[in-house]
């Protein structure tokens, strides 16, 4: 019996298998460097969708620096921005914008790890220490960190759910919160239904985006609102460290690793000193919260004090 003729491989099959390899070549040898790498294509793929047509308001081209500004401002989560972000983007810029502040909360480097553990079938002790160190806002030098200055080790898988659980949980009760009083505000429900996750998403990644063209400003009587806000940027502002600690030893303070006595002690002093600082700043000044009455001045002096946090 002769032997059958083997099939050509197909060309995108062959090139797909090679750069498969390659990834998973470069997440062994160099986690860094693959980090780098998917950073830079997430950045230049949301400069590509911003640059879309459909991702604007008036549907044309969002010109390049805008576009790029954009996506690295939404990736690295500052919430600077060149273009008006309530007007210019249409419902799906928002949503671009909304999934890459999720993106950049869970850490480009920590998502770039799982990615390479998903490849490589394996998270080395490298790839477990930058990802461990990407979320610990104590490390004193970019790249790895050593031990003492993580999480343990045996913990990084735990940690990664860790990340990727409370940001979905915390986000979904803050949206949950938000919605009722945002109606109070006079805000349409199918208008809150979005503007609620969105304003959740931005407290709890510390960005700032706002969705509606009056910003926070629109609540700016409604105390709900706010405390809501507040409550979010403080604990997107602790850490995934933290939270993983708290959510193993909340009951149990002796317990408390270093880190996350010295995050909780540190960012409650500077928010009651900084809202007291502008109370005692701004209080007789007509022009800010002079012309409020005392309950007003000290909300607003707090609430302050918890944004620029």
């Amino acid at each position: 019996m002769s032997e059958g003729v083997r099939a050509t491989p197909h060309p995108l099959r062959t090139l797909g298998h090679r750069l498969f390899e390659l990834f998973r070549t470069v997440a062994q040898n160099s986690p860094s460097r693959f980090a780098i790498f998917v950073f830079v294509g997430l950045i230049l793929i949301f400069t590509g969708l911003f640059s879309l047509p459909i991702a604007s308001a008036n549907g044309q081209v969002t010109a390049f620096a805008d576009a790029l500004f954009t996506a690295v401002s939404t990736i690295c989560v500052t919430g600077l921005a060149t273009v008006n972000m309530a007007t210019h983007w249409s419902p799906f810029g928002h949503v671009l914008i909304f999934i890459g502040v999720q993106i950049g909360a869970m850490g480009v480097l920590t998502l770039a790890s799982i990615l390479g553990l998903v490849i490589s079938r394996r998270l080395g002790l490298r790839a477990k220490l930058i990802a461990a160190s990407d979320t610990n806002p104590l490390r004193s030098h970019g790249g790895p960190v050593n031990e003492s200055q993580t999480v343990r080790l045996g913990d990084i898988g735990a940690l990664l759910r860790v990340v990727a659980l409370s940001t979905l949980v915390i986000e979904f009760v803050v949206a949950v919160l938000l919605y009722p009083g945002m109606l109070a505000s006079g805000i349409e429900w199918n208008v809150a239904l979005w503007e609620a996750p969105f304003y959740a998403a931005m407290a709890f990644t510390n960005t700032g985006f706002t969705p509606n063209v009056e910003g926070v400003g629109a609540f700016a009587d409604n105390y709900w609102v706010l405390l809501v806000l507040m409550g979010g940027v403080f604990l997107g502002s602790i850490g995934f460290p933290v939270i993983f600690a708290l959510r193993r030893e909340l009951w149990h303070i002796r317990r408390w690793p270093l880190h996350t006595k010295l995050t909780l002690i540190t960012t409650t002093t500077l928010f009651v000193v900084g809202g007291l600082v502008f109370l005692g700043l701004e209080f007789n000044n007509p022009a800010t919260l002079g012309s409020l009455d005392a309950a007003d001045t000290t909300m607003q002096s707090f609430f302050l004090s918890a944004m620029t946090r």
